[in-house]
């Protein structure tokens, strides 16, 4: 019995540090922040890469470096449950066998075993360490934005968003949903908003988040930003968007009565077309803290 458990513990001692001499290859791909992507092009079909889908099982797919590091993450700790569940299963099975009352009329009373002890102890330590390492490297990536392109200011209310870009004007606009009798066929329901929040393809976009009355949370899984919006204090995170199109998030903080109005629309555009679009933002929001400059004008007059 001792010989098995010693040829188990090498055994599992080798594959936990084999995992961990690879794991800097597996991971160094995706924590690679200038490996810009070529932007698309100006016309090019933005299909909505980061919606949900009936039925869907496992994370979405990754719209940018961030998420692809969540997904390395987590295969890795897929396969290291796998093969604990595989091993304790034989295990099982093999005493369950081994030591069945017809072979074994006489049970062994021993309470104590060296090998044993050892084994279940540092054995856990290794695996915890192979999965320590690649948790606080996706920790600290994903934390704040090295050589940011492109600030973003996120302020969660109740219950919508507020969106500014200090970069660039330092315009701002609220982003609610669309109400269901005004969607049209190719919005989904309770997911497209009347603004959504444009970024240039291929740009590392910093976020700065804070909130104005209770706390909410910025959550866009495709492209592997969460992050929570506290009254008072300012957090950052950052995340790319790979591909042109459309990815959806939601408030994923319990905030209020009108908790599931907060959806999240971000609209991933060539160079070209966000700074074209940022001209028309512009003009459209100039100082009117986010409201259409008709709408601004509009509540002006009715207040003479």
């Amino acid at each position: 019995m001792q010989r098995v458990i010693g040829q188990g513990f090498g055994w599992a001692s080798r594959l936990a540090l084999a995992g961990l001499l690879a794991l800097g290859g597996v991971m160094g791909t995706a924590l690679a922040q200038d490996n810009r992507s070529s932007g698309g092009t100006v016309g090019e079909t933005h299909s909505s890469l980061g919606a949900p889908i009936p039925w869907g099982l496992g994370l979405q797919p990754a719209g940018g470096p961030v998420k692809e590091a969540i997904h390395d993450f987590n295969t890795l700790v897929l396969w290291i449950i796998v093969a604990i569940t595989l091993f304790v299963m034989a295990l099982l099975a093999y005493c369950i066998w081994r030591f069945r009352a017809s072979v074994n009329s006489n049970p062994s009373r021993t309470s104590h075993n060296t090998v044993l002890e050892i084994a279940w102890t540092v054995v856990p330590v290794l695996i915890l360490l192979v999965i320590a390492i690649p948790s606080f490297r996706l920790i600290y990536y994903e934390d704040r934005a090295r050589d940011a392109d492109l600030t973003i200011n996120v302020q969660g209310r109740q219950w919508y968003w507020h969106y500014a870009y200090p970069d660039n004007g330092d315009f701002a606009f609220d982003s609610r949903p669309i109400p269901d009798e005004d969607l049209k066929p190719d919005q989904l329901r309770n997911l497209a908003v009347d603004e959504p929040l444009v970024i240039p393809v291929g740009a590392n976009i910093r976020v700065l988040t804070t909130g104005q009355d209770v706390i909410h949370s910025f959550f866009v899984p495709s492209l592997g930003v969460q992050k929570y919006t506290i009254p008072g204090r300012t957090l950052e995170t950052w995340f790319r968007a790979d591909q042109p199109g459309v990815y959806y998030g939601q408030c994923n903080q319990i905030c209020g009565t009108n908790h599931w109005f907060m959806p999240i629309m971000v609209r991933a555009v060539p160079q070209a077309e966000f700074q074209a679009w940022v001209e028309e933002a512009k003009k459209k929001y100039a100082a009117n803290d986010g409201m259409p400059a008709e709408a601004s004008t509009r509540i002006a007059e009715l207040s003479r």
